[in-house]
Parts: C-alpha cells; sequence; structure tokens
C-alpha cells in the first residue's frame, strides 16, 4: 500500500472525531458529583501484579497511570514497553465500599488489552472526547523512541494512525511529550527546542514546527518533557523542559508568554488548576512540586513536598474533581493530600511498599489509581527471575483505590467545597 493510499485510510479512520462525542457516562453525575472524604483512609477495591510479572522482563515496574476521560477504564505504562488498559467491570457502582472486592494474591480481572511498543514509551495521552460509547473515540496516542506517534484503537487494539516528524537529516525523531489540545483536533509534541503540531485528521508527515528558543536566544532550551492545557479554554498551554524551566505559550500562535523558573530539576510534570489560574510543576529528583499563579508569576505562591530527592524517575501528580485538593506519590510509598487552597497538608496513606510513580483520580468518581515500582539491581549470586519471586504483592503493581464521600447534606452545609482556590484569588485581590 502505497503512502498516500495508507493516509487515505487513516484519515477516514479519524474523520469521524470531528463530531466530538461527549461523554454520557458522567450526566449522572453532573448535578452532584462526590465530594471526597480526605480524612478516612480509603479502601483498596482492585489490584494488580500478577499481569505485570508476566513480562518477558522480570525486572518490570510501571511508571505511571492514567484514566479515560469517560472513567470507564485506565492506562497503565510499564518498563517492559507495554501499555496495558483496564476496564472497570461495573464502574458506576464502584461508590459502594461493599461493591467491588479486594484481592491481593492474585489480580482483581485480567487486562482488557495489552500493547507493546517497540521501544522504551516517552509519553502517552488519551484523546479527550473518549467515550466507550462510542468506538471511533476509544482511542490514546503514544510517543516512543526512535519511532513516530502513534494513535490506538482501544477497542480493536489496532494501530490508527501515524504523525511522523523528521530532523535536518530527514530522519524520524520521537517526541518526547504529546498532548490533545482541548478540541481534540490537534497533537502537540515536545522536541528537543522545538514544539511540533499535528492535525489528527492528516496523518502522515505534515505538521508545524516552532522553536521554543526565540532569535534573541531567550526563550524555553532543552527538551520539551511535559505539555499541559489550560482546561478554562483561555488559549493557553504550559510545557516544562529538562532545563529546569516551564513556559506558557498562546495555543494558537505559540507565541511565548513568559519563562518560569525555580525547579531545582528537570521539569518533569505540569497541570493546571481547573479555574486556569494556577499552575503545577514538579521535577526530577526535586521535593517539591511548585504551585503558580500565571497571572502573577513574580513569586511562588508555595511549594507542596514529596518524597522524590533520590530518584530519576517521573514523579506524577493530579487534582480531584473539584479541583481543591491535590495527590502526589513518592519513593516512600505514600500518597499525600494536599488543600490547594491553603497549600497545606491534608492527609495520607500507603498506596505500596515502594515508589509511588503514578497518581491519578477518577474524573468524577471518588476513586483514584495508582501505579508503583523502580527499577532493582540484581547481585552478582541473584538472578532476574529470583528477583521477581521475592517482590511483595504491593510492589511493582497497579491499585485502584476507593475514597468516602460527604453526604448530600454535609456537603450542602460546605457549599464552599466547589470554590477551587478560592481562598488564594481573595488574598490575591
Amino acid at each position: 500500500m502505497g503512502e498516500q493510499e495508507q493516509e487515505s485510510v487513516e484519515l477516514e479512520a479519524v474523520e469521524v472525531m470531528e463530531e466530538q462525542p461527549t461523554t454520557d457516562d458522567q450526566s449522572d453525575y453532573s448535578s452532584w458529583p462526590p465530594a471526597i472524604r480526605f480524612d478516612i483512609p480509603p479502601h483498596k477495591t482492585y489490584h494488580f501484579s500478577r499481569h505485570f510479572r508476566a513480562s518477558s522482563n522480570p525486572n518490570n515496574f510501571l511508571k505511571g497511570v492514567k484514566w479515560s476521560p469517560d472513567g470507564s477504564c485506565f492506562l497503565t505504562s510499564s518498563d517492559d514497553n507495554t501499555l496495558s488498559l483496564f476496564t472497570l467491570p461495573d464502574y458506576d457502582n464502584c461508590i459502594d465500599e461493599k461493591a467491588c472486592s479486594s484481592a491481593a494474591i492474585e489480580d482483581s480481572f485480567p487486562a482488557s488489552l495489552a500493547l507493546t511498543e517497540g521501544e522504551a514509551i516517552y509519553d502517552y495521552c488519551w484523546y479527550p472526547y473518549m467515550s466507550a460509547s462510542d468506538p471511533v473515540s476509544c482511542v490514546f496516542a503514544t510517543t516512543t523512541r526512535d519511532h513516530p506517534i502513534h494513535l490506538w484503537d482501544t477497542s480493536t487494539g489496532q494501530l490508527r494512525c501515524t504523525y511522523r516528524a523528521y530532523d535536518a537529516m530527514d530522519e524520524i525523531t520521537a517526541a518526547f511529550s504529546i498532548g490533545f489540545n482541548p478540541s481534540g483536533t490537534k497533537i502537540f509534541a515536545g522536541y528537543n527546542k522545538s514544539i511540533r503540531i499535528f492535525d489528527i485528521h492528516r496523518p502522515g508527515r505534515d505538521f508545524q514546527q516552532h522553536s521554543t528558543i526565540q532569535g534573541n536566544k531567550e526563550g524555553q532550551a532543552g527538551i520539551i518533557s511535559s505539555i499541559a492545557f489550560s482546561p478554562s479554554h483561555t488559549g493557553m498551554l504550559a510545557t516544562g523542559s529538562y532545563s529546569q524551566t516551564t513556559a506558557i505559550h498562546r495555543e494558537d500562535n505559540m507565541e511565548l508568554l513568559y519563562v518560569l523558573h525555580g525547579q531545582e530539576g528537570g521539569v518533569t510534570h505540569v497541570q493546571f488548576s481547573k479555574d486556569g489560574n494556577y499552575l503545577y510543576t514538579g521535577g526530577r529528583k526535586d521535593p517539591y512540586i511548585l504551585c503558580w499563579d500565571i497571572r502573577n508569576t513574580v513569586e511562588i505562591v508555595y511549594k507542596l513536598y514529596r518524597s522524590s530527592e533520590s530518584t530519576n524517575q517521573r514523579i506524577q501528580f493530579d487534582t480531584e474533581p473539584y479541583g481543591r485538593y491535590l495527590g502526589t506519590g513518592g519513593q516512600d510509598g505514600l500518597v499525600h493530600m494536599y488543600d490547594l487552597q491553603t497549600g497545606q497538608w491534608v492527609s495520607s496513606f500507603q498506596a505500596a511498599s515502594d515508589t509511588v510513580s503514578g497518581f491519578s483520580f477518577h474524573p468524577f468518581l471518588p476513586m483514584a489509581a495508582t501505579s508503583s515500582g523502580h527499577r532493582r539491581f540484581v547481585g552478582l549470586d541473584e538472578s532476574d527471575e529470583e528477583l521477581s519471586l521475592t517482590l511483595r504483592d504491593d510492589e511493582n503493581c497497579a491499585s485502584v483505590w476507593g475514597f468516602s464521600v460527604y453526604s448530600a447534606e454535609d456537603y450542602a452545609a460546605n457549599a464552599n467545597l466547589g470554590d477551587s482556590n478560592g481562598q488564594l484569588d481573595q488574598e490575591n485581590s
């Protein structure tokens, strides 16, 4: 099949995405999403460890976890270059602690899909309008070393599209980070000192390229390691770089607005608050998540501690559906919760016995998923197989946690729960 014919077939595969379907699964919770109680420790709802030890790599470990936009499933990335998809059997009933059993020895249920890439996985992201009720929208994008960007179909496990970038030698160059824009029409990909933008309806080698370094040598240097878009549709996006900087751009023309300095390590994760007024950044071997007010970036608003001083791993954090609390993992196996209105620590719980590299809140249910693990180096008298047998069930694993919620009466009495960063806004006004 020629390249033009292949791109024609790929174009038909993504053409229907222009309709941008809404997620019907969230309609039941739009009027009153359950407000999570963090003063009560969560219970482990599902657990998965055997799946990741069946790999050809006995020293396999998880690198991250992300919920799908409709909340029907979550995706994990592991060191054996595999992405595993776990679909909740009946996630509407998972609010009830008694409705979901916990299994520590055997996996709660098998993975519905496992995709293996050819090289190490740099980044992955969900199509923002993904809905299980519309199979055409059930896709996610990945970028791996020495490979183009791939768009995968979660229903069939087939490769839907490829988006290829070339360097000056006309060789394929891999993106280090990717992200869909809020409208779901483009893929923004981070490279060394540049960002390339692909139209999802035009697979192939067509893209726009924007340098992150301006003519006067100012701007954002280094590899663009993370990308995040403002959820308030202000047309802004943030990019983190291994040069220890975070930059804010305009989405329409990639104009550089300002560059933030303050991270002690290379920035590995950036995320906006729900109202789009604040930005949270985390770095490699940096024990603090920094909070920035993007309306006044002169000073850091506050710092949130996490245990990550001696690991090169990305430590993922996330904000809960209301946007008032942030959860983050760390090397100590704990998940810490912080109140984003005050920057104060709220609670923590033991999620694993090793590094919790991934943490992701469910988009609208009182649940969260964690992934754990780190690379273990075997001794001279120990084999990889023996190392795998010594792992505990709460190491190199993925878990789903169920949180307690406020009653409707308590929620009505505490209406300020939904006012994300309201206190900070009043103080800054």
